[in-house]
């Protein structure tokens, strides 16, 4: 067939259907029929399967983040219960901190008392020995000053008188008459200074 031939028909066909206005927005009626059954088609398969699986997804992620957040309240929960036993544990360690503190100082003071009282003992014991030692001393000196000076005040006053005075009673009351005197003067220039 001639180009002409198949050109002639579209050309008519062209004339004929010229749509104008208003006319020229709206489809033709079968062009609706067709679109909706499509449309109903796609609408039937996506509320029948598409649908339900987003629904199912989403009650998943749901299902995980209300998972999520009481896992989170659970163990903020158990953070603060954590914190507060925390807390009382310091307390109570502070309390017990300060009572062994206490306790330490009165036991360093009761350590540091009888330390004292025995220190203070056995100072007094030393000195009452060193008195008694002394005294001991002190006698052990005058009887031996007491000896020697008599021997010798005996040998001074058998020269002067010229009678031997060998007679140990005689000698004795020689000498504890000498020391008494001695002991009498020494006295009185204690009592007068």
């Amino acid at each position: 067939m001639p180009a002409a031939h198949i050109a002639a028909p579209i050309t008519v066909a062209a004339e004929e259907s010229e749509v104008t206005g208003l006319d020229l927005f709206i489809p033709a009626w079968y062009d609706i029929i067709w679109s909706s059954v499509i449309v109903v088609v796609i609408a039937v398969v996506f509320y029948k399967f598409v649908l339900p699986r987003f629904q199912e997804v989403l009650d998943e992620r749901t299902a995980k983040i209300e998972g999520g957040m009481a896992k989170a309240e659970q163990a903020q929960e158990e953070a603060a219960a954590a914190l507060a036993e925390y807390h009382q544990q310091l307390a109570e360690s502070r309390a017990e901190a300060a009572k062994t503190r206490e306790e330490a100082r009165a036991e360093g003071a009761a350590i540091v008392a009888e330390l004292r009282t025995k220190a203070n003992e056995e100072a007094s014991r030393i000195v009452e020995t060193a008195h008694r030692q002394i005294e001991a001393e002190r006698q052990a000196a005058a009887v031996s000053l007491r000896a020697e000076v008599g021997t010798l005040a005996t040998e001074l006053a058998s020269k002067i008188v010229g009678e031997s005075l060998e007679d140990s009673a005689r000698q004795s009351r020689v000498v504890d008459r000498f020391l008494d005197e001695l002991e009498a003067s020494q006295s009185t220039s204690v009592k007068e200074g």
